[in-house]
């Protein structure tokens, strides 16, 4: 039985064009870029030396995945109309500019005193714990995996709409062997450096295909206007689909606050300040990462604002995009490029995630543990590393694979128990971490419980099919606050309250103690206060004030 129904042999044959023409670019830049992955700082931060450009789009193409366009663009396009938008212009204020403006400068500058590569490195260096290091590690590794996953499920979804499969089950376990393989190359052959590159080029295809996206999808309502106004006058959709929060308001500051603060506590976020090259090049980054951020997570969530008109009653938001892509876009080239900035996006972050996951395996659990530190070489953990980015995309291509033959989970859950529990776990400790001195290593083990007791408690909650955490609110609005959307936003957000707490009640019987020790704190701190040269345009020389 053949696979394809060529409903459009046009499209089927630009489309396949297109993809190779992409992978082909894909490999040959991780090629060109290997020289810069012979050692274990350029595989894992590029030498430390990636400039704005590369390390914004590096970050924004990270944060935008399949998950955005396909998963989570549908799900909360159709629930919340077209407030949803507020979601993707929380992304570029909270989870673009203000994670660059908090975090860009503190992390860089500590990460290179402390020599950590990775998020676990940090805690197990900052707070003088290798425990610490190894638990943080674990928690990275196990719950990076139903990230990935859902990458895959996005993307093969989009595919069988473009090619028009007729076995959609035999279509998307091809669909996930051939985007794992060519990751995998380009990503151990040229690592950070070929992911910074490749996502550059990347960042752009995903900014040209939204804006052409949107431009289709209005266009075949009669423009913005006319599709404003068939929402609100429609029976089946209703006029609070086009207002100013929608229909639930409190569920979609949920929606904002997980997607958009929770970027701060994610290790293949967070990773991209510590390759970034120098101050001037985080004051360009944070302006670039910010206009990507607008345009991509606006542009997307704006979509889906708009899926109601063309899907109506349905549970299954993961096939809203797809469907709205199908009725909507009727040139071939168009497609072949909606294509390929979904695989953009999906690659882009893929290859981030199985970086900071090998990396982290690699240099925190095997290095100094279950091999001797001596007997780790650079390019034995090099080496490592590229059978652990193997490793990992394996098992996250199979779980992909039974994920959508038995229906687990739809993406957006997906995503929402991985950010929830990263998140929830590192967000707190790391921020107060690189802020405040007195953060302890009792409040950094409560937050890593805290965090992970709520989403676990969340995963349960579903599994088990309970309802009794939904709540009505005032407004008739009602709330699951056991959904992992909301219950991760609630992780984070308590471990903001409780890190501060018990750092407080703990500090003096750790200095006591000397679980703590305050002189080495002080010592990490000093890196800010180092004496560094500089053009008078960035500050006053005040010898020279009073001439």
């Amino acid at each position: 039985m053949s696979v394809l129904l060529a409903s459009s042999t046009s499209r089927v044959v630009v489309n396949v064009l297109m993809m190779l023409l992409f992978f082909g670019l894909m490999i040959a830049i991780g090629v060109i870029c290997r020289k810069k992955a012979t050692n274990v700082n350029g595989f894992v931060l590029g030498g430390r030396s990636v400039g704005p450009w590369l390390t914004a789009f590096a970050y924004g193409t990270s944060y935008f995945s399949a998950v955005i366009f396909i998963g989570y663009a549908g799900q909360f396009g159709y629930l919340f109309g077209v407030s949803s938008t507020w979601v993707g212009i929380g992304n570029a204020i909270i989870g673009s500019l203000l994670a660059w403006v908090v975090l860009g400068r503190r992390t860089r500058i500590m990460t290179q005193k402390l020599d950590s590569k990775t998020m676990s490195d940090f805690f197990g260096k900052r707070f003088d714990s290798t425990a610490l290091k190894v638990a943080a590690a674990i928690i990275v590794f196990i719950f990076l995996i139903p990230y990935t996953a859902s990458l895959f499920n996005g993307l093969s979804r989009l595919f069988t709409v473009a090619f028009g499969f007729t076995n959609e089950n035999l279509a998307y376990i091809i669909i996930v062997c051939i985007m794992a393989l060519l990751t995998a190359v380009y990503v151990t052959v040229g690592g950070y450096m070929a992911t910074a590159v490749n996502d550059f080029i990347q960042g752009f295809i995903m900014i040209i295909g939204i804006v052409a996206v949107i431009g289709a999808v209005l266009s075949s309502q009669g423009g913005l206007t006319a599709a404003m106004q068939s929402m609100a006058t429609s029976p089946e959709i209703g006029w609070e689909y086009t207002s100013f929060f929608g229909p639930m308001p409190v569920f979609l500051l949920f929606v904002v606050i997980l997607t958009s603060l929770g970027t701060w506590g994610l290790p293949q976020m967070v990773g991209k300040f510590y390759a970034i090259k120098s101050e001037e090049d985080i004051k360009k980054g944070t302006i670039i990462s910010t206009i990507f951020a607008l345009i991509v997570a606006g542009g997307c969530y704006f979509l889906g604002g708009f899926g109601r008109l063309f899907v109506s009653n349905t549970k299954d938001f993961d096939s809203i995009i797809p469907t709205m892509l199908e009725k909507a876009v009727t040139s071939d080239l168009l497609m072949a490029l909606i294509v390929i900035l979904v695989l953009s996006a999906s690659m882009s972050t893929l290859s981030s995630l199985v970086l900071t996951s090998s990396s982290t395996l690699t240099l925190d659990l095997i290095k100094g543990r279950l091999v001797k530190e001596e007997n780790m070489t650079d390019k034995k953990q090099v080496f490592i590393m590229r059978i652990f980015i193997a490793v990992f995309i394996v098992i996250s291509a199979l779980i992909a694979i039974i994920q959508k033959v038995y229906n687990f989970s739809e993406i957006a859950s997906l995503m929402g128990i991985s950010w929830g529990a990263l998140a929830g776990a590192f967000l707190a400790p790391f921020l107060f971490g690189l802020y405040w001195k007195k953060t302890t290593k009792s409040s950094v083990w409560t937050s890593f419980v805290v965090g992970l007791s709520i989403m676990i408690f969340s995963l349960i909650y579903k599994l088990a099919g309970w309802n009794f955490l939904t709540v009505t609110l005032s407004s008739g609005e009602k709330l699951n606050l056991a959904n992992a959307v909301v219950a991760g936003a609630i992780a984070m957000l308590v471990n903001l309250i409780i890190v501060p707490i018990v750092s407080l009640i703990t500090y003096k019987f750790e200095t006591k103690k000397n679980i703590l020790d305050k002189e080495k704190v002080d010592s990490i701190f000093d890196c800010y206060n180092k004496k560094v040269v500089v053009d008078a345009k960035v500050a006053l020389d005040s010898a020279s004030e009073n001439n």
